[in-house]
C-alpha cells in the first residue's frame, strides 16, 4: 500500500524539477537531482560542525538534535565521499541574504541530490530530518544558531578531535 503523504511530499519535491516526471523516475531509484532556487534553497553544513553542535556523530542522536533545534525543517545527510555534508532546506531566496562564514547557501540552479522520501538511513544520502509536510523547510535563523554553536565548539576542540 502506497502512503499518500509520501506521494504528496514526492510530488512537491519533484515539482522543483523542470520535468517533474523525470524527478519521479529518479526517485524510483533513490536520488533525484533537483535544482535549488524555485521550491527551496539549501544550506551546505559541514558534518564536523553539525556533529560538534549535536555533541555526537551518531546518526540517531544527530537526528534528535536537528529535530529539536530546527522544528519542522528538512535536512539531508550526504555521507558519500570525502566531504561529508548536511543540507538544510531553506526557503527560496535565502541565498540572497545568507552571510555566515563556513556555510554556503547553494546558488539557484545548483543541482542537489535529494533522496526519496523514505530513505532515512545509510548507505548514501538520506533524510536526517525528513520533511513532514509540503513546504517543510528550516528557517535560516533556526539554522544559524546550531551553526554558531558548532563553530564555537570546533574552535574549542584540539585539532585532532575536529573530525567527529
Amino acid at each position: 500500500m502506497i502512503d499518500q503523504a509520501a506521494i504528496t511530499l514526492t510530488d512537491w519535491l519533484a515539482s522543483a524539477h523542470k520535468v517533474p516526471a523525470q524527478a519521479r523516475r529518479e526517485f524510483d531509484v533513490g536520488i533525484a537531482l533537483l535544482p535549488t532556487g524555485a521550491k527551496f534553497d539549501a544550506l551546505r553544513l559541514p558534518a564536523p560542525m553539525v556533529h560538534a553542535a549535536a555533541r555526537s556523530d551518531d546518526p540517531d542522536a544527530v537526528a534528535v538534535f536537528l529535530a529539536e533545534v530546527l522544528d519542522d525543517g528538512a535536512v539531508i545527510h550526504d555521507a558519500y565521499g570525502v566531504g561529508v555534508w548536511y543540507y538544510a532546506l531553506v526557503p527560496p531566496g535565502t541565498h540572497a541574504a545568507w552571510r555566515m562564514p563556513g556555510v554556503e547557501c547553494l546558488q539557484p540552479g545548483t543541482r542537489l541530490g535529494v533522496p526519496r522520501i523514505d530513505l532515512t538511513a545509510r548507505p548514501g544520502p538520506y533524510w536526517a530530518l525528513p520533511p513532514s509536510t509540503v513546504g517543510s523547510m528550516c528557517s535560516a535563523r533556526a539554522v544559524a544558531d546550531p551553526v554558531a554553536l558548532g563553530q564555537a565548539r570546533l574552535r574549542q576542540m584540539p585539532q585532532t578531535e575536529r573530525t567527529l
